[in-house]
């Protein structure tokens, strides 16, 4: 991108926005599956709704076959809007609305059971239409070797666990449409343990349901200066689909009717899909230490505060640069650790514009109402800029109050 196109983005906009590209979110969609299907034909992908939910992304995953991935009746919503089919959305989390489950259902939707809690939920709703297919998934959880113990889903060695297979026993109207894991580790070497003990599970309940669902964690494509900062390698989509596919294929060779194997990213397909514009306010030396403050957060780019510098551009845009040695590059918020990058080497002048990379993943859903609105969000991948998001205003964060 060049500082003509930043200039003329900041005159339109203004002076903090965010860039989408939802071309690229388009190619990565079609790169990841075909890496996949190559191996293991029956596939597909459920997108992770939370992790990005601007609805021209959603929409392009309908419209190129995929499922909607959601956690919450609202993003159920979201999907219903832009014209997902409910027998394609599929809703996981552990927090369900039992009126809005109940709609799903009977409409043809997946509801992913987590927990006990659940189990009541379904035999009622399961009750209450006797005559009528209500499709139910259970989420499974085993050890994957990762070291962390996953708070999502049923303990598969559980009386819990047990309950919720005998639903289908009971009720008969209730159709076991498939199997789901998710574990929050995205390195590669869990992934193999995670696809067999889901081929195991199966083997062992002598079910083989429409789709097996191993969920997300996936690492995304990014700069090879934020590569440098994780503490294992960051695998490709086709290394993924070289540790997953495989055990598929060879499980299911001599099955005639073999189930579709879902996964759910998030972060693999928008990461790398959207960046952050921010303008430079000020640049101040406090005791020996250079800092510059943007129209800008580390909300706006990085909520879960994993304190990774992302790949970052500087436009000159300001009076005469000066070089900086280790300047950080704080926030507009009064929160002494907002910083969207620590030290920064090279030329920066006050009213440049300082471009985040990867903050696809997370960034506009977590972001919250402190201090100023939400910025715009600009699709730039088609050539002219279209407005995917205005920047929010006053009314909009306050309409629900009372004064």
């Amino acid at each position: 991108m060049k500082e003509m196109q930043i200039k003329q983005l900041t005159e339109q906009v203004g002076d903090a926005f965010y860039m989408l590209e939802s071309k690229q979110f388009r190619q990565n969609y079609l790169e990841l599956k075909s890496e996949f299907i190559n191996i293991y034909p029956n596939f597909n992908i459920a997108y992770s709704y939370k992790t990005n939910y601007t609805p021209k992304l959603c929409r392009i995953v309908n419209e190129l076959g995929g499922y909607a991935e959601v956690v919450s009746d609202m993003e159920m919503e979201i999907a219903l809007r832009i014209g997902v089919e409910p027998k394609n959305i599929i809703w996981n989390g552990p927090f369900k609305n039992a009126k809005k489950v109940e709609e799903l259902l009977v409409m043809g939707g997946t509801i992913n059971i987590d927990s006990a809690y659940e189990i009541d939920l379904i035999a009622k709703i399961a009750e209450k239409y006797p005559n009528h297919r209500l499709n139910i998934g259970i989420r499974c959880n085993f050890d994957v070797n990762d070291g962390v113990v996953s708070r999502f889903g049923f303990d598969t060695e559980s009386k819990d666990f047990n309950c919720a297979i005998a639903l289908f026993e009971k009720y008969k109207n209730l159709y076991l449409i498939g199997l789901q894991c998710h574990f929050a580790t995205r390195r590669l070497d869990t992934w193999k343990p995670r696809a067999e003990g889901m081929l195991t599970l199966i083997d062992k309940l002598g079910i083989v349901p429409e789709h097996i669902d191993l969920g997300g964690g996936f690492f995304g494509k990014m700069a090879d200066s934020l590569k440098a900062q994780f503490d294992s390698e960051i695998p490709t989509y086709r290394q993924y689909a070289e540790t997953v596919a495989p055990v598929f294929a060879n499980h299911f060779k001599n099955t005639y009717n073999k189930p579709m194997l879902l996964i759910e990213p998030g972060s693999a397909l928008v990461g790398d899909c959207m960046r952050f514009a921010a303008r430079v306010i000020n640049i101040k030396n406090v005791r020996g230490k250079s800092i510059a403050t943007l129209l800008g957060s580390i909300y706006n780019i990085n909520p879960t505060l994993n304190k990774k510098n992302p790949p970052i551009e500087v436009y000159s845009m300001g009076s005469e640069q000066k070089e900086y040695k280790d300047l950080d590059f704080g926030g507009f918020t009064c929160i002494e650790s907002d910083y969207l990058y620590r030290h920064f080497n090279g030329l920066l002048s006050k009213g440049d514009m300082v471009v985040f990379g990867n903050v696809g993943s997370y960034s506009v859903v977590l972001k919250p109402p402190f201090i100023l609105p939400n910025f715009p969000i600009i699709d730039i991948s088609e050539g002219e800029i279209e407005i995917i998001k205005r920047g929010e205003t006053f009314d909009d964060l306050f309409h629900t109050f009372s004064f």
